[in-house]
Formats: C-alpha cells, sequence, structure tokens
C-alpha cells in the first residue's frame, strides 16, 4: 500500500515537472505606466493561463524599445513589440518586425488600422485635435473652435499651446497645417510657413510636457492646444472645464502599434499574442482602462466609454492618416528648421 503511494505520488511529480518544462516564457516589449499596470493585471494572466507559457513584460517608450530591437538584431530576446507607430514604420522599414500572421481575428480590423508594409498593425486609435478652455471661451463670448485654422486667428493670441516638433502632436500640427495651405508632407513648406507666419504669433508655449499642458489647460493659461484625445480626456476627467474638438477638416490619428519581432525566439507564441491583443475582449479592456480607441469592429463597450474614446466607424473614418515613410527620413531637417524658423 505504502509502495504505491509511492509510486502514485512519484507520478505525480512527474507531470507537475512535465508541465513546468512544457511552459514557455515569451518576452513583450511595451510601455510603462498604466498600460503596463493593466497587463500584468488582466492581459498578461488570462494569456498564461490560456497558453500554459509565462509572460515577461519589458517596459520602455517606444524610442527605448525600437533601439533594443535594433541593437538585438540577430539575437533577440523579444518576440512582440508595442510601441507608436511613428517608430514603428521605422522598425518596419529596418526590417525588424516580421510579416503580420493571418487569422480569423484580421478580418475584424478597421482598414485604418493597416500600416504599410503588412508587418505591424494598430492596435488603437488616438486622434490628435484640438481642446479648449470652455470658462475662458465663455467669459470672452467666443464660440467654439471648430477648424485647425483657428489656431491661427489673432484673438487667441497669447492663449495657444501647442507641443514642440519633438513631440509627436507637434509634428503633426506641422503636417496638418502643409496639408491645409496646398501642401503634403512631401511638400512642407506651406506649413512651416502657415506655422511661422500665422500660428506662432499666437503661441503662448511650445509645450512638450503632460503635466505642464494639464495645468494650463485647467488654469485657463492656455485656452486653446493641440493634443490627443486621450490626453485630454485624462483632464476632464480631474474636473476641468475642458472639452476636445474634432476638428472638420478631421483629427490626425495616431496609433499604438504591435509587432511580431523578426527572428522572434517564440514566434508562433508572439502570434498568438497579436492575435489576443486584437481581440474584442482585450481591445474593450484597452479602451475602458487606457482610451484606446478599438481597432476591432466587433468591440462592445459602455455607452460612457463610447463617448470619451475613437468608437464606431463614423469617428473612425474621419481620422487621418499621415505618411511616416516620408515623414521619418525628414525628422532630422525639419526638427532643425523648426527651432530656426518658428519656436525661437
Amino acid at each position: 500500500m505504502i509502495s504505491m503511494k509511492k509510486t502514485a505520488l512519484a507520478v505525480a511529480i512527474g507531470l507537475a515537472s512535465s508541465v513546468c518544462a512544457a511552459q514557455t516564457t515569451i518576452y513583450v516589449g511595451a510601455y510603462g505606466g498604466s498600460t503596463e499596470q493593466l497587463f500584468r493585471e488582466k492581459i498578461i494572466p488570462a494569456f498564461e493561463a490560456k497558453h500554459n507559457a509565462k509572460v515577461v513584460y519589458v517596459p520602455g517608450n517606444s524610442t527605448d524599445t525600437l533601439a533594443k530591437l535594433a541593437a538585438q538584431r540577430g539575437k533577440q530576446d523579444l518576440s512582440v513589440a508595442l510601441i507608436d507607430d511613428g517608430p514603428m514604420y521605422q522598425a518596419v522599414e529596418q526590417k525588424l518586425c516580421a510579416p503580420l500572421p493571418d487569422g480569423p481575428v484580421m478580418k475584424e480590423l478597421y482598414s485604418n488600422a493597416k500600416m504599410i508594409g503588412d508587418r505591424s498593425i494598430g492596435l488603437g486609435f488616438i486622434a490628435t485635435g484640438l481642446a479648449y478652455n470652455k470658462e475662458v471661451f465663455k467669459r470672452n463670448g467666443w464660440a467654439p473652435p471648430t477648424s485647425w485654422n483657428d489656431l491661427a486667428d489673432p484673438k487667441y493670441k497669447g492663449k495657444v499651446v501647442v507641443p514642440p516638433i519633438t513631440n509627436g502632436y507637434g509634428l503633426l500640427t506641422l503636417v496638418m497645417s502643409a496639408r491645409l495651405h496646398g501642401g503634403s508632407e512631401e511638400k512642407i513648406d506651406p506649413g512651416f510657413e502657415f506655422m511661422q507666419k500665422q500660428v506662432a504669433p499666437n503661441v503662448l508655449a511650445w509645450e512638450g510636457s503632460p503635466g505642464r499642458m494639464a495645468q494650463m489647460m485647467q488654469t485657463g493659461e492656455g485656452a486653446l492646444v493641440v493634443w490627443g484625445n486621450g490626453r485630454v480626456q485624462a483632464v476632464i476627467d480631474q474636473g476641468a472645464p475642458v472639452e476636445f474638438v474634432y476638428p472638420k477638416e478631421g483629427a490626425i490619428s495616431i496609433m499604438t502599434a504591435v509587432c511580431v519581432v523578426e527572428g522572434a525566439p517564440q514566434p508562433e507564441l508572439g502570434k498568438a499574442m497579436l492575435h489576443y491583443l486584437l481581440s474584442a475582449e482585450v481591445q474593450a479592456q484597452l479602451a475602458q482602462r487606457q482610451g484606446w480607441g478599438p481597432v476591432n469592429k466587433t468591440t462592445k463597450v459602455p455607452p460612457e466609454v463610447a463617448q470619451k474614446v475613437v468608437f464606431g466607424p463614423e469617428r473612425v473614418d474621419k481620422l487621418i492618416s499621415v505618411n511616416y515613410n516620408v515623414i521619418n527620413p525628414s525628422r532630422a531637417e525639419w526638427t532643425n528648421r523648426w527651432n530656426r524658423t518658428i519656436e525661437r
């Protein structure tokens, strides 16, 4: 009897050891802060349970993750990377991302989520537009802003805040200015002329700090600003009299993006993670906790969440995408020109 018990115990230990041995580890590079918290609390545990895998989360901003991928080319430890769409295009250009894996979930995505090169995909939508302090506007008898061109209205002199070109929001303001005045990414001069001669005289500050920007909006020091809808919503949630505006010409899309790393040590698990992040279930969590507009058309969220994020075809279809394949090679030149002619 004792011998049988010992045998059963040995078998159980052996099975447990086999399960542990079979568990595979996958490394995911992504944002820190609240994104990391959501992944650790909700997204990772469910994925680990479903795939009998261990997920190691490697936090870092987009620039850090891109640099890590480039430095470890040919000997990657990351299998999946989450970075902003601009740097993601750089990763694709540098052949750091593997071709997108096919799967049923890929047919559920908005076409706007698809990225040039078919090696990365949008994970969440952020709208870049205008925001204003309602109390300041009411006190001055101003109607709410409706257009990107409102940044140049002389009545807002000393009340406009725009992020610098080194910040994604400032860069996109330049591109939109070019598009609205006869230019484009390939023809940026009209954007520089508009920003220098008409917008810059109104600008109180070229502010890149999210904390300082939020403070300026709350106090009304910055009455009209360029920012992302998620950032603005965070200020609104703190009780500030602020409202986000989708300009009539369109809001510019910024996406968080994801790819399976080229040469990933666990490519199949990487593909599974990418599909999982694009599922309606995870997309709803990202909308509720992060304010990322769902890229999956089948995602369902409560009405109060839908109002706060880029949700549904009506808003998604109006988003404007920019060509980072043109922008990225020009960044250094544009930055130098901006510093010489605009932000002086």
